[in-house]
């Protein structure tokens, strides 16, 4: 029996109807071969400062990618075969094991990704089995031996104009320092301020990272003032740095503000390990409108990502640590959560608010209403557990009604996994064309008006949402 042949068929994606295809047709070609703008992603920065050759097939495509663990992990395959949470793993091993169970991604948008990287990036030929598990890593590992297929050249070979990573606040930057210092890096690497565990005050390690960030801003952070000076502080560092945005996770999005005197009395509570958690949960509501505060005076993107319930299985976290695959989605609420932080800074002059969900149902009843009044708010695109083709199609129905294309943040792949960069946005590019060749197709838009939005989608409104 033949090993089955890995093809991507150049229409995949695309609407089915034969007029509408071919309308789909010609406006992905115009956007195709654009310039990638990735404005919030998980790369290391390391990565790209070092240029060091990538190790193996699967440090590179399995082990960093929990879309893939995640799943492997639901099919029985142990996480430390797969080296999650820097796990020793035997590379060949958890290559097999993706091989094996490459029917497990039937559907998914992991599937597609993976056959683009595979197909596009390294030249293989055939489908992942049990069977040509071997062959193909041991075709992945040589290819990434050359030193066309390190870091920096897959930069240039991947065309991204832009490439944001996700970090802490007391990160010295230091890879970012290098990278923005060497000429010969041509895509702009951007470092995100990205403070969640230091908003959380009823964290356990809290008081140390509140050390911790005292001693990055060289500024005594045992009282709530110093505390909040020390985040001034280091979101200067950061834009000094490049960062054009800030970004949120937290369980919600409520902005209740409390008095100056309880915020400092909480502080120091929680200083102390005292704070209860109603307490505890209080001072982050009021850390995040304080976040806004800033933003509006210093000009980063605020970003928000609401509705996690962060390391659902508690032995992975105590093994394995956070961003393992084991977040789970729960509902969420934006309109009277937002209210304190819209109304004091929604019309502000020059304040971006993008505002990303893991509950789609929460689009069209608010991201999209929001957006489509207040100047500041951008409904940011699908993402994580959204970002399948038909969680696409639905989020750009559910916004353009309210909100239009030009409200929308561009898309975002917010990935560790550098390889898939250039599949996720493809597919978005395929997805956005198909919903423009349907309003085509349907007498709703000129051709000549779905051609340039599908440009402003790829080209415009990342930057506009972003300040790029």
């Amino acid at each position: 029996m033949t090993d089955a042949a890995l093809q991507l068929h150049p229409d995949r994606l695309l609407p089915a109807d034969p007029t509408t295809r071919g309308i789909a047709r010609r406006l992905y070609a115009s956007v195709r071969d654009l310039p990638i703008l990735s404005p919030h992603g998980h790369v290391p920065p390391e990565w790209i400062a070092e240029d060091v050759p990538f190790g193996d097939p699967t440090s590179l495509l399995i082990s960093p990618d929990h879309y893939v663990t995640r799943l492997l992990h639901a099919h029985g395959v142990p996480l430390e075969h797969l080296g999650v949470g820097g796990e020793p793993a035997d590379p060949r091993a958890a290559w097999r094991a993706l091989c094996t169970h490459w029917n497990a991604f039937r559907g998914t948008p992991s599937r597609f990704w993976l056959e683009s990287e595979l197909a596009d990036i390294f030249g293989v030929t055939v489908r992942p089995s049990a069977a040509t598990a071997d062959p193909i890593y041991d075709q992945v590992a040589e290819t990434l031996r050359r030193p066309d297929f390190r870091p920096r050249a897959l930069l240039d070979r991947f065309g991204i104009e832009v490439l944001a990573t996700t970090d802490a606040p007391a990160d010295d930057l230091a890879h970012h320092a290098a990278i923005r210092d060497d000429a010969t890096i041509r895509t702009r690497v951007l470092p995100t301020f990205r403070p969640d565990r230091y908003l959380e005050p009823g964290r356990a390690d809290w008081p140390e990272l509140v050390d911790a960030l005292a001693a990055a801003a060289d500024t005594d952070t045992s009282g709530y003032k110093g505390f909040i000076a020390a985040l001034e502080d280091r979101r200067r560092h950061f834009i000094a740095h490049g960062a054009v945005s800030a970004d949120h996770s937290h369980t919600d999005v409520d902005t209740t503000p409390l008095d100056q005197s309880d915020a400092e009395r909480i502080f120091a509570a929680a200083r102390a390990g005292t704070a209860t958690p109603d307490e505890a949960t209080a001072l982050r509501r009021h850390l995040l409108l304080e976040m806004a505060r800033m933003s509006v005076e210093d000009g980063l993107v605020m970003t928000l990502h609401p509705g996690v319930y962060r390391n659902h299985h508690a032995p992975t976290h105590a093994r394995f640590g956070a961003d393992v695959g084991a977040d789970i989605p729960v509902a969420v609420e934006f309109t009277r959560g937002l209210q304190p932080l819209l109304s004091r800074y929604g019309t502000a002059t020059g304040f971006h608010l993008v505002l990303f969900t893991l509950d789609e149902t929460v689009f069209s009843r608010e991201v999209a209403p929001l957006a489509g009044f207040y100047p500041s708010v951008y409904a940011g695109a699908p993402w994580w557990f959204l970002d399948a083709p038909e969680a696409i199609r639905r989020y750009r129905a559910a916004v353009t009604e309210t909100a239009g294309f030009g409200r929308t943040s561009g898309f975002i792949d917010d990935t560790r996994a550098f390889c898939s960069i250039p599949a996720r946005h493809d597919m978005s590019r395929r997805l956005d064309c198909g919903y423009l060749a349907e309003l085509v197709a349907t007498h709703r838009l000129d051709e000549d008006e779905a051609f340039a939005t599908a440009h402003d989608l790829v080209a415009v409104n990342p930057k506009v949402a972003f300040k790029l």
